[in-house]
């Protein structure tokens, strides 16, 4: 066994003990031994259990094999003394033979501490300086290994059923241009990442915006050609950053003027006749509308009201959504169906989801409120008093545990291309 194992290091300890026996020394019957554990840090369940035995009055002499074993951080073992000397307890290492309750015993231990710290930082400084040169040589220098990729020999190479995944997610988010979108698409498909996992909106953006699969290798803001193949090209790339550098709402602006009617199908005249959304330009505006679909035939309405403009409609809908949302009463109702499903919630948490939907609804794309308005409105009636507006209030307890989920958000998204996809 070497001599620098633990067991050589427990064994050297109580051969000093034992020879320290005339002046009364008698080893404890408990180890104190955190293998495996740096004595960088304090958080060790050995060293936890030492100071709660000095603490206690059991222990009179703490022996080391070596000062940096008990902690390498001149900081962390300031702290120790202290409570070595607050409890009268000696400290001894028996390769560094000194005793701190003299104050040569202190002066010679911070030196010896403080050039084990200086160690201990130049080995790290190493071992970053020789990541950052493998970067810059475009090396994979370890970590999650990303999908589309296995690791051979250290090094990246194409696993051709994770690429053609990979691929499939960049060609996709071009054409549809929402990761929310994109990611409930994946999960209806079972599409799943290298650890098995469904895609959420999250990993979506990860995915996209690693570099890595451009062939390429990011540090600190610098980007290295990579000793790995490509899996996108290049205009592909640029097609899927050209979108994401437009800003959420400016995303959803834009789509929200090309799919701008959310009442399709909901809503109805007085006759009990669809309503159909329909628009005209004046002037370079748009204009937008609902008219029964008898007067879009030619034909005659019955309807004393067979043609409203969409815009205020669409916010007289919205206001009573959000007024039935934070009303007191629907928040106890949900929250009393949520926990009578088994939903371990508090109603404050069931009034924040709630009220917090209010702000998310101008970041959805208009796909996404079209299915939220589907989800809570059952039908919109236009008649001579104004609108009788019906809801469905099991569409609230959808929606609920959707926001719960984190399903329903902004497109806001996060670009740390050093996370796993």
């Amino acid at each position: 066994m070497a001599f620098n194992s633990l067991d050589a290091q427990r064994e050297a300890c109580e051969a000093y003990v034992l020879s320290q026996r005339a002046e009364g020394w008698t080893l404890v019957p408990d180890d104190y031994d955190d293998g495996g554990i740096s004595g960088a840090t304090l958080e060790r369940p050995a060293l936890k259990r030492l100071i709660d035995d000095i603490e206690a009055g059991l222990v009179d002499v703490v022996v080391v094999y070596k000062i940096d074993r008990l902690s390498r951080s001149l900081m962390d073992f300031a702290r120790l003394v202290e409570v070595f000397d607050r409890h009268h307890v000696t400290f001894v290492s028996v390769t560094q033979s000194f005793n701190t309750t003299t104050s040569m015993g202190r002066l010679t231990l911070n030196i010896l501490l403080s050039f084990a710290q200086f160690e201990r930082e130049v080995i790290g400084e190493r071992i970053r300086d020789k990541i950052a040169a493998s970067k810059r040589r475009g090396m994979w220098t370890g970590g999650t290994v990303p999908l589309g990729y296995d690791v051979r020999d250290r090094k990246l190479v194409i696993n051709e059923e994770e690429a053609a995944k990979v691929r499939m997610i960049f060609e996709r988010f071009a054409r549809v241009g929402s990761a929310t979108l994109l990611a409930r698409e994946l999960v209806a498909e079972g599409v799943t990442n290298k650890q098995g996992k469904l895609f959420d909106k999250g990993s979506v953006y990860k995915l996209i915006s690693r570099r890595i699969y451009l062939g390429e290798i990011p540090y600190k803001g610098e980007v290295y050609p990579g000793e790995h193949e490509a899996i996108i090209d290049r205009a592909l790339w640029d097609k899927v950053h050209g979108i994401l550098k437009e800003s959420p709402r400016k995303r959803a602006n834009k789509n929200r003027a090309q799919t701008p009617a959310l009442l399709k199908g909901l809503i109805f005249s007085a006759t009990g006749r669809a309503m159909t959304p329909t628009h005209t330009r004046r002037r370079g505006r748009l204009y937008r509308y609902y008219v029964s679909a008898r007067v879009l035939k030619g034909e005659l309405s019955s309807s004393p009201i067979a043609r409203v403009p969409a815009a205020p409609v669409e916010a007289a809908v919205l206001d009573q959504v959000r007024a039935v949302l934070q009303s007191p009463e629907v928040i106890v109702d949900v929250w009393r169906t949520l926990r009578g499903d088994g939903h371990d919630i508090a109603e404050a948490e069931v009034r924040e989801s709630l009220v917090t939907f209010d702000d998310l609804w101008a970041e959805l794309f208009p796909a996404e409120q079209a299915r939220i308005v589907h989800l809570l409105v059952e039908r919109v009636e236009v008649n001579e008093s104004g609108l009788d507006i019906r809801l469905l209030t099991a569409g609230i307890q959808s929606l609920l545990e959707e926001l719960a989920s984190e399903d329903v958000g902004s497109e806001d998204h996060g670009s740390d291309e050093e996370d796993a996809a």
